[in-house]
């Protein structure tokens, strides 16, 4: 029991799960983006309504969210990539740290493009 501890104590096992649940979470968005690309379907009326409705604060901040998870999405999968094809296996700490600051850039980045 002990082993399993360290196991999901270790970095890589949080990169696991980042990488997983952000691919989770954008796949359950996917229904909603193409919802709204289906509003220009309707009309400009209908389009110019949805992008009123996504000038709302929350909307903006769940925006910044999205693009936190496509970012930890990118980077872990670029990650996975480097491990994959590279002999790099005493660097993997500082990939996980890289992908990890790259995703918080990226974020951070676009939340002071909102502002």
């Amino acid at each position: 029991m002990k082993n399993d501890f360290r196991a999901r104590n270790h970095p890589a096992y949080w990169a696991f799960i980042v990488h997983r649940s952000s691919g989770v979470l954008l796949a359950l968005f996917l229904p909603l983006h193409f919802w709204a690309l289906g509003q220009a379907l309707h009309g400009a009326a209908a389009l110019d309504g949805f992008l009123r409705w996504t000038e709302q604060p929350l909307v903006k901040f769940a925006e910044t969210g999205l693009v936190l998870l496509l970012a930890a999405h990118m980077a872990g999968g670029l990650r996975l990539l480097a491990l994959e094809f590279l002999d790099w296996r005493e660097w993997q700490k500082t990939l996980l740290t890289a992908a990890a600051g790259v995703s918080l850039v990226a974020g951070l980045a676009f939340l002071l493009n909102l502002v």
